[in-house]
C-alpha cells in the first residue's frame, strides 16, 4: 500500500502530463535544432583533423563561460522585466532593457579584452598533457586563431541577449526562436561554402567557421531589431530606449541583487566545468578531442531532461505565486520523476550510439576508442545529471538565488574540481577513471538535493512579499 502512494506522488495525469509537455516540448524543439545544427557544425569541423577538434573545442570552452555570464546577468533582470510587463508598466520594461544592454556590453567588453590578451595563455592551459609537439604548436595555432575571429561576434551576441530575453519576458517567444534558426542555418550553409571552400571560395577550415559563425551573430541581430522596430506599438519598450541609457539608482540595486547571484552562478559553474576539461586535458591531447566528440552527443541527446529543467521552473514557480505551497510540492516531485524518466530514456539511446557515433570524425582509431568509453560514461550518470538538474531549478523556483548558488556552484568549487585537480596531478589514473569518479561524487550532491527539495526550504510566494 506505501509503495502505491509513493508511486502516485510520482507520477501525474494525463493532463498533468499534457501542461508539462505543452511547455518542455517548444523548448526542446527550439534547443534540438540549436544543437543538431551544432553536432553537424562539430562534425565538419572534425573532417579538417583531429588539431582542428582540439583547437576548436579548446576555444569554444572559453568563450563558453563568457555565454553562461550574459546568460545569468539577462536572466536576473528578466525577472523584473516580467513583472513590469504584467502591470503594463513599458518604462519599467525599457529600463531593463537598458540594463541588460549595459551590463552585457560590460562583460563582453572585458571578456574580449581578457580573452585577446591572454588568449596563448589559456589555450595553452589545456595542451600539457602527453602529445606530440607538433601537433601541440598546430592546435594552439588553430584555437588562437578560430579564438579571435570569434571575438568579434561577442559584441552582436550582448545586445542580442538583451533583446531576445526583454522579448520573451514580455510574451513574444517565436520571434526569438525563428533569428535563431535563420541564424543556425546561415551558420551551417556558412561552415560548408567557408570551411571547405565551396562555390570558389577560399578552404578556410577552422577560420571559416568562426566567420560563419559571426556572420549568423549580426543577422540574428538584425533581425531582432528590425521586428521590434517594426511592431513598436506591440513592444513599446524600444521607443527612446537609446536616446539614453539612464537607470534610476534604485533600480540598479533591485536589478543586481537579483542578477549578481545567477551570474556568479554560471560563472562559477562554467568556469568549473572549464577547469575539470583543463583537468582531463592533463592526461593526453587526445583526450581534449575525445572529450569534444562525446560532449557533442550529449548535449544532442540531454536535450530532452535540459529542457524540462526550463519547465520545471515555470510551471512550479506559476504554482507558487498562486500560494499553494502543497501543489507545488506535489508538482516539484512529479516533475522531477519524469524529468529523471526522460534521463533514463536518452541516456539508454546514448549508450546504444556509442560505438558509432565517433566513427563520423576523421580521426585516429585511439581517440574514436576513448570517445566510445567517455560516451558510455556520460550515457551511465545522465539519470544522476537528470535528478540534479530537476533539483536545481526546483530550488530556484522560489527565488533561493543564494541558496542555487551554494547547490551549484559551491558544490562543483569545493567538490569536483579540487578532486579533478588531485587525481589529475598526483595521480596517474587514466581519463575514463577520473571521469568515472567525479561523476561519482554528484551521487553526494543528489542527496544534498533530495534533502533541500523534501524540506520545502524553496517555497516561496515572491509575488506576495512584493
Amino acid at each position: 500500500m506505501e509503495n502505491t502512494k509513493k508511486n502516485k506522488s510520482l507520477i501525474g495525469d494525463k493532463e498533468f502530463y499534457k501542461l508539462v509537455l505543452g511547455v518542455a516540448i517548444p523548448i526542446m524543439i527550439q534547443n534540438g535544432i540549436s544543437n543538431f545544427v551544432s553536432l553537424l557544425d562539430n562534425l565538419m569541423i572534425g573532417q579538417v583533423g583531429t588539431n582542428a577538434i582540439s583547437g576548436v573545442a579548446i576555444s569554444n570552452q572559453l568563450i563558453f563561460v563568457y555565454y553562461l555570464l550574459v546568460f545569468g546577468a539577462s536572466a536576473g533582470i528578466g525577472i523584473f522585466t516580467a513583472q513590469y510587463y504584467g502591470i503594463k508598466d513599458h518604462e519599467g520594461v525599457r529600463y531593463t532593457f537598458r540594463a541588460k544592454v549595459v551590463i552585457n556590453l560590460l562583460i563582453t567588453l572585458l571578456s574580449v579584452s581578457l580573452l585577446f590578451i591572454f588568449g596563448d595563455l589559456f589555450i595553452s592551459l589545456f595542451l600539457k598533457g602527453e602529445g606530440n609537439v607538433s601537433d601541440v604548436e598546430a592546435t594552439l595555432k588553430i584555437g588562437r586563431s578560430y579564438l579571435n575571429i570569434m571575438l568579434i561576434g561577442l559584441i552582436p551576441n550582448a545586445v542580442t541577449q538583451a533583446y531576445a530575453g526583454t522579448l520573451r519576458e514580455t510574451g513574444e517567444t517565436k520571434v526569438p526562436m525563428y533569428a535563431a534558426f535563420i541564424a543556425v542555418f546561415i551558420n551551417l550553409i556558412g561552415n560548408y561554402l567557408l570551411i571547405y571552400g565551396h562555390l570558389g571560395l577560399p578552404e578556410l577550415k577552422a577560420d571559416g567557421a568562426a566567420i560563419a559563425t559571426v556572420i549568423s551573430r549580426f543577422v540574428e541581430l538584425i533581425i531582432l531589431i528590425a521586428y521590434t522596430q517594426k511592431r513598436k506599438d506591440k513592444h513599446p519598450f524600444i521607443i527612446g530606449a537609446f536616446k539614453n541609457f539612464t537607470v534610476p539608482t534604485n533600480l540598479w540595486g533591485k536589478f543586481l541583487v537579483k542578477s549578481l547571484p545567477l551570474m556568479l552562478n554560471e560563472g562559477i559553474w562554467s568556469l568549473g566545468v572549464t577547469t575539470l576539461n583543463q583537468c582531463y586535458s592533463y592526461r593526453s591531447l587526445s583526450a581534449v578531442a575525445a572529450i569534444n566528440i562525446e560532449v557533442t552527443l550529449y548535449n544532442l541527446l540531454g536535450v530532452a531532461f535540459l529542457a524540462m529543467g526550463d519547465a520545471v521552473g515555470i510551471l512550479v514557480g506559476q504554482v507558487l505565486g498562486t500560494g499553494d505551497m502543497k501543489k507545488a510540492m506535489d508538482y516539484a516531485r512529479k516533475l522531477t520523476a519524469f524529468t529523471v524518466f526522460c534521463g533514463v530514456i536518452f541516456s539508454i539511446g546514448m549508450a546504444a550510439i556509442s560505438p558509432f557515433f565517433p566513427l563520423l570524425y576523421n580521426t585516429t582509431s585511439s581517440i574514436r576508442h576513448l570517445a566510445t568509453n567517455l560516451i558510455l560514461i556520460n550515457a551511465l550518470f545522465m539519470p544522476t545529471a537528470s535528478y540534479l538538474h530537476a533539483s536545481y531549478f526546483v530550488i530556484r523556483s522560489g527565488g533561493r538565488t543564494g541558496i542555487t548558488l551554494l547547490f551549484d556552484s559551491g558544490f562543483m568549487l569545493l567538490i569536483s574540481v579540487p578532486l579533478a585537480y588531485f587525481l589529475s596531478r598526483y595521480t596517474s589514473l587514466s581519463v575514463l577513471i577520473m571521469m568515472t569518479l567525479i561523476l561519482s561524487a554528484d551521487l553526494i550532491k543528489c542527496a544534498f538535493g533530495y534533502i533541500m527539495v523534501k524540506k520545502g526550504i524553496w517555497m516561496r510566494n515572491l509575488v506576495k512579499e512584493e
